[in-house]
């Protein structure tokens, strides 16, 4: 599948975002595409994590979990389980593949950042 050049702006804008993730802390989907004036885009911000695995600089896709601190896009990480060794490398524990602490690890670009 080719991406439009409008996708292409719209996965950069993504990862420009999900790059600005603390270490330790977890977003969703939906909190980035609130952040970026399209909320009801969660399903593409679910795209660009799954299109990012390549990006340079690196994008830490493993820190984009659902808005129920699930790891619904554990699966393209690869491996099923590396994007929850990811997160507990830095931290973050996952039981079930939900994380566990989710509001408190919870980083909302739209709080934390200048629009």
């Amino acid at each position: 599948m080719k991406l439009s050049e409008k996708n292409k702006d719209f996965f950069q804008h993504v990862f420009d975002v999900v790059r600005l993730v603390p270490h330790g802390r977890i977003t969703s989907y939906g909190a980035v595409a609130r952040y970026l004036g399209t909320a009801k885009s969660a399903r593409m911000v679910g795209w660009a994590m799954n299109a990012s695995h390549s990006a340079t600089p690196p994008v830490p896709a493993h820190r984009v979990v659902n808005s129920a601190g699930l790891l619904t896009g554990k699966h393209h990480f690869g491996n099923p389980d590396m994007m929850q060794n990811l997160l507990e490398k830095e931290g973050v524990k996952v039981k079930n593949d939900s994380v566990v602490e989710f509001k408190k690890l919870f980083w909302n670009p739209s709080e934390e950042l200048e629009l």
